[in-house]
C-alpha cells in the first residue's frame, strides 16, 4: 500500500502547476508592480499548495479542513488579482481566462477534498 503524502493529492499537484503558470504570467507585469500586484499574486498562489501541505501535516481532519479552507481563500485572491491585472491591461483576457479556468478546476478539487474531511 502506498503511503499517502500531500504530494499525492490532486489539489496540491494542480495548485503547484498553477504556481508555475502564475509566475510565468507575472513576468509580463510592469517592473513598477514588482512590490505591488506581482508580489501579492505570487504570495497568494504560493499559499495554496503551502496550506494544503501544512494542513496535511496536522493531527486532525478538522485542522486539515481549516487549512484547505485557507487555501480556497487564497485561490479566490488569485482570481481577483488576475482580473485586476487584466483590467489594468497587464495581461490579455485570454491569459486571464486561462488562469481563472485553472482556478475554477482547483476550487472544485478543493471542494471535494473538504467533503472528504467532513465527519
Amino acid at each position: 500500500m502506498a503511503i499517502i503524502t500531500f504530494e499525492n493529492l490532486d489539489a496540491w499537484r494542480e495548485s503547484m502547476k498553477l504556481v508555475k503558470d502564475v509566475y510565468a504570467l507575472t513576468k509580463k507585469f510592469p517592473t513598477e508592480e514588482r512590490f505591488g500586484l506581482t508580489s501579492q499574486v505570487q504570495r497568494a498562489v504560493v499559499s495554496i499548495p503551502s496550506n494544503i501541505a501544512e494542513g496535511h501535516g496536522r493531527y486532525s481532519k478538522a485542522e486539515f479542513a481549516n487549512f484547505v479552507s485557507i487555501a480556497h481563500g487564497s485561490l479566490n485572491e488569485v482570481r481577483t488579482q488576475i482580473r485586476i491585472a487584466q483590467m489594468l491591461e497587464y495581461i490579455t483576457e485570454s491569459e486571464a481566462n486561462d488562469i481563472i479556468s485553472k482556478c475554477i478546476t482547483i476550487g472544485k478539487i478543493l471542494g471535494g477534498l473538504m467533503k472528504s474531511l467532513k465527519p
